[in-house]
C-alpha cells in the first residue's frame, strides 16, 4: 500500500512539507495507546540485541541524524522498531538553516539531495526534550549529533561544540561530533587532523562519561579516513560514524537537468551503497575490534544491513530509504535480520 501512496500522493508533495506531515504521524505513534499497538507489530526480536557503547541496543539498525533534528519524534521512532535514534544535528545557537527549497527527491535513484543547513531549535531546547524523554521513554537508546552554529566562525568552533556537548552529553547515550556536513560553510575543513584533534579532545572532556563518536564524510580520500580513524582511537573516542552525505553526483539515473536544478547539497540514498562499504572497510582495517563503528549510507534492506554487519559494523543507520519504504521500514529490516 505504501508504494502506491508514495507514488500517487506523497511524491507530489513538497519534500520538506511531506517530512513534517510524516513527523506528525510519528509523534502520535509515540503516545499511548498507539505506541502499544505499534510496538506489538514492530518490536525487534530479543536475539537482535547488540551490546555497544555501554548500552543494550534492541536492534543493530537505527535512524540516522537528520530525521529528527529537534528530538520531537523519539518515542514514535522507538515504537516503530528502530534500535536507536540519533537526534540532531543540534547546534548551540538556534538557526533557521538554508533558504527553501532545500530538500529534493531523486526518485529514479531512490535518493535525496539536501542542503538543510542544520536547521534546529538549539541545544538548550533539545536538552529540555531529552530530559523529559528520559522519564517518558527510558528504554529508548538516544544519540545526540552536534554541529557548528552558522554564526560562529570556524576558528571559534571548539567553544561552540563544547557548549552543545555540555548540555546534551549528560542526557544522551552517546554523543556524535558532526564535522562532515557539506551544508555549513567551512565545516568539512575541521576534518583535517590538525584541526580535529583539539576539537575532539575538548568535546570529550565536556562529554565526561558519555561515549563520544565522530562522523566523517565519504568524500575524503582513504588515507584521510584512515588518519581520522587512528586519531579517534588515539584520543580515546568510543567510535566513528561512517559516513555523512556526499557532494558527488556520479552514476545517477535521474535526468541530469533535474539533478542540476536541485543544486548544491549532500546526496544520500541508494547511490552510496558501494562507497559506504568501502569507507567501512577502510575504517575497520585500522581500528581495534572493540571500537564501535556505525555504518551509514545506501541502506535499504535487511541484506544491506547484514552486509555492513558482516563487514565489521557494530551498528547500522539509515534515513533516506524511510522516505521511499514507509513507516514499517524498520520492522521489515528487523524481520529480515532475524530469520
Amino acid at each position: 500500500m505504501y508504494p502506491l501512496l508514495f507514488r500517487h500522493v506523497l511524491s507530489r508533495l513538497d519534500p520538506e512539507f511531506a517530512h513534517h506531515v510524516a513527523m506528525t504521524v510519528i509523534r502520535a505513534l509515540g503516545v499511548r495507546p498507539f505506541s502499544w499497538v505499534a510496538r506489538a507489530i514492530t518490536a525487534p526480536h530479543p536475539e537482535l540485541q547488540v551490546q555497544a557503547l555501554g548500552r543494550t541496543f534492541p536492534s543493530p539498525f537505527g535512524i540516522a541524524a537528520g530525521f529528527d533534528k529537534n528530538a520531537v519524534g523519539v518515542r514514535g521512532l522507538d515504537a516503530l522498531g528502530f534500535g536507536h535514534i540519533e537526534v540532531g544535528t543540534v547546534t548551540a545557537v538556534p538557526q533557521e538553516g538554508n533558504p527553501r527549497p532545500r530538500l529534493f527527491r531523486l526518485v529514479p535513484d531512490r535518493a535525496v539531495i539536501n542542503r538543510m543547513g542544520f536547521n534546529n531549535e538549539g541545544a538548550a531546547a533539545a536538552a529540555a526534550r531529552l530530559k523529559t524523554l528520559r522519564r517518558r521513554a527510558p528504554r529508548a537508546v538516544i544519540g545526540a549529533n552536534i554541529g557548528k552554529s552558522r554564526v560562529v566562525a570556524v576558528e571559534d568552533a571548539l567553544d561552540d561544540y563544547v557548549a552543545s556537548a555540555a548540555l546534551l552529553a549528560p542526557l544522551a547515550d552517546y554523543l556524535a561530533v558532526n564535522v562532515s556536513s557539506p551544508n555549513t560553510p567551512g565545516l568539512r575543513g575541521l576534518q583535517a587532523v590538525d584541526a580535529l584533534a583539539p576539537l575532539l579532545r575538548a568535546v570529550k572532556t565536556a562529554a565526561g562519561e558519555t561515549p563520544l563518536l565522530v562522523k566523517i564524510a565519504p568524500d575524503l580520500s582513504d588515507d584521510e579516513i584512515s588518519a581520522i580513524a587512528r586519531l579517534a582511537v588515539d584520543e580515546g573516542l568510543a567510535g566513528i560514524i561512517t559516513h555523512n552525505t556526499t557532494i558527488g553526483r556520479e552514476g545517477l539515473r535521474t535526468d541530469p537537468a533535474v539533478v542540476a536544478a536541485a543544486g548544491a547539497g549532500g546526496l544520500s540514498g541508494a547511490p552510496l551503497k558501494e562507497r559506504s562499504l568501502e569507507v567501512l572497510a577502510v575504517v575497520r582495517a585500522v581500528v581495534p575490534a572493540e571500537f564501535c563503528v556505525i555504518a551509514v549510507g545506501g541502506v535499504e534492506t535487511a541484506e544491506d544491513v547484514q552486509k555492513r554487519l558482516d563487514a565489521g559494523a557494530t551498528l547500522v543507520q539509515g534515513y533516506t530509504a524511510f522516505l521511499y519504504r514507509g513507516p514499517l521500514w524498520a520492522r521489515q529490516i528487523n524481520r529480515g535480520l532475524h530469520r
